[in-house]
């Protein structure tokens, strides 16, 4: 009895492992091995060349400039994201905002459903330096002096990209944290009321530890989101001006299709899956670790 129920079960795991062997394992085996070679799209034998592609890893100005602007994306997303996402849910959920909570769930949830390309594409107009709305804004307010070329300009291009990451996927991140908050036993906030606490103290000492598995979660999305964004600056910028706005994936993009350099694309698709395997690996045994003592 107990062998045919483990062979059932086995066949239930066969297709999921047959997709995960086909979709992820086999292309990573395959991009550890073409790291170490140099080939071009057009190339019918790749020549190995060992460890040249991590040498020239090392030493590319160009990578160290891509990992800079990842880690800025990465602290900001989490900051932003991931602290006030928590904030705007709990601001939701409270009492005072119960009548007009839906709509404004549905109101911070609607840039999540928009196509990214439209998004930066109304972007493009609201960076617009000569009839954007951002710069027309300011006009208007009397700050024409911050006016300038938004996205043109080293100094403002990252953080304008990163303005727009924000922007789309705060809602979701904000909805996670709604529904782990529903999740909350309301008599925990009763008898911190009784207690005297405000709601200040209820979101430190009650909110903040009760979610602390969603934030987890949230963390690792967007740590991994941060290290792997490619649509924002590619439509965007295109990486300009200059490097300025070159992230990992982007770098990688331009590698392999633009450059035809296919074995040091896969060298730094290598790179951005080491990052992030490792920023996961540390988050989940912090996370694993706190559970434990607890």
């Amino acid at each position: 009895m107990n062998r045919k129920r483990n062979l059932q079960a086995f066949c239930f795991v066969i297709p999921a492992v047959l997709i995960l062997g086909i979709f992820v394992y086999f292309p990573l085996v395959n991009n550890i091995i073409y790291s170490f070679q140099s080939f071009s799209l057009s190339s019918i034998i790749k020549e190995w060349v060992g460890l040249e592609n991590y040498k020239a890893l090392l030493s590319d100005k160009t990578i160290w400039i891509c990992i800079k602007n990842n880690i800025l994306y990465a602290i900001i997303s989490i900051i932003i994201q991931v602290g006030f996402g928590l904030v705007l849910a709990a601001v939701l959920e409270d009492i005072a905002f119960r009548k007009f909570a839906p709509f404004l769930r549905s109101i911070y949830f609607i840039p999540t459903v928009i196509s990214l390309t439209v998004i930066c594409l109304l972007f493009e107009f609201v960076y617009n330096p000569q009839m954007g709305l951002l710069n027309s804004f300011l006009n208007a307010i009397g700050l024409d002096n911050l006016s300038q070329v938004w996205l043109g300009n080293k100094k403002t291009a990252m953080l304008s990209i990163i303005a727009v990451s924000q922007w789309q996927s705060i809602g979701y991140v904000t909805m996670l944290f709604i529904v782990a908050i529903q999740k909350i036993p309301k008599d925990l906030y009763e008898a911190a009321e009784v207690d005297g606490a405000g709601k200040i103290k209820r979101f430190f000492y009650i909110t903040v530890p009760q979610v602390r598995q969603m934030f987890f979660v949230t963390m690792m999305l967007t740590v991994v989101g941060a290290f792997t964004v490619f649509n924002e600056p590619y439509i965007l910028t295109g990486g300009g001006p200059g490097t300025a706005t070159m992230v990992l994936s982007l770098y990688m993009y331009q590698t392999g299709f633009v450059k035809n350099n296919m074995g040091y694309a896969s060298t730094i698709a290598m790179l951005i899956f080491v990052i992030t395997a490792v920023l996961s690996s540390v988050q989940f045994l912090t996370y694993g670790t706190e559970k434990e003592e607890r």
